[in-house]
């Protein structure tokens, strides 16, 4: 008899856990406490969809209103696994979105407090909103799941040296038409697009948008570069609540200039809906 796979729960997650937020309390009012695992790192650095997520819970905690609708975060420092605190800030409280300020702090190895990121977001109710929809946009073509590659069939080296825990963390199978640098002959497009979800098969929601929209490999590699890509700026949209199954995402570059460049995301779910949107601008490593 064949063993069924116990899926995790939405709230009972590795991804769950590794987002916890623990409130300090009347002492020390907004301010939460918190562990960047090393499970969801490239190379020593935290992954930055990663960390928009964890001080997105810690918002959710403080503002009134449920799901992020914007964020928009400023990667300072390079954040590594290990404790942190995320101080929150109410900003102004309206009837259907609620804007809140945070900053992630870690002590360095002097003991003094370095802040890593900082966030602007609005947060409202996704289930509030209306069913209309009136759109142009599409969602990526991909081939099936089965016929896409994952980091587990990727043959020599990583443009990236060192580990990459992350991969590790999910279920990732992308397109083969964006898997030219993987093979030493990258297509020069800037493009990938992949199959994307939690390796405990949970299902995604509003916070887990946040990371997908960073958690693909760099366009950058498929332009031919190699090296980690850190972000500079990420702002992410959420669009509704995403149905189960995994996702489609789609991430493209068309400017890198003076070692920064562009890339645009879309996130789309089993039902054909556009879930998340994002920009974020990066630097790339030239030599």
């Amino acid at each position: 008899m064949s063993e069924t796979r116990v899926e995790a729960a939405i709230g009972d997650s590795e991804f769950d856990r590794d987002t916890a937020v623990v409130p300090r309390g009347p002492a020390d009012p907004g301010a939460y406490d918190t562990e960047l695992s090393a499970g969801w790192t490239i190379i020593s650095a935290v992954n930055g969809g990663y960390l928009l997520a964890l001080v997105g819970r810690a918002l959710a905690h403080a503002l009134p209103h449920p799901d992020p609708f914007t964020v928009s975060a400023h990667y300072l420092t390079a954040s590594r696994p290990g404790p942190a605190v995320i101080r929150t800030e109410t900003v102004r409280t309206g009837r259907t979105l609620s804007t809140g300020q945070a900053s992630l702090f870690q002590l360095d190895d002097d003991g003094y407090e370095v802040e890593r990121l900082r966030v602007l977001a609005a947060y409202g109710d996704l289930g509030a909103l209306p069913d209309d929809v009136r759109t142009s946009a599409k969602p990526p073509l991909l081939p099936p799941y089965d016929q896409c590659f994952g980091p587990e069939d990727a043959p020599g080296d990583s443009p990236v040296p060192g580990s990459s825990a992350l991969t590790g963390r999910l279920a990732l199978k992308l397109d083969p038409a964006t898997l030219g640098w993987a093979l030493g002959a990258p297509s020069g497009r800037g493009e990938m697009r992949a199959w994307l979800g939690l390796a405990d098969g949970r299902d995604h929601d509003p916070l887990s948008l946040l990371l997908a929209v960073d958690a693909l490999p760099p366009t950058a590699f498929e332009l031919g570069l190699k090296g980690w890509v850190p972000t500079v700026e990420l702002t992410a949209h959420v669009r509704c609540r995403p149905a189960p199954g995994p996702l489609r995402v789609s991430v493209t570059t068309r400017n890198l200039a003076g070692g920064f460049l562009e890339e645009d995301a879309e996130v789309w779910d089993s039902a054909d809906r556009l879930v998340a949107q994002s920009r974020q601008l990066a630097r790339a490593k030239l030599d």
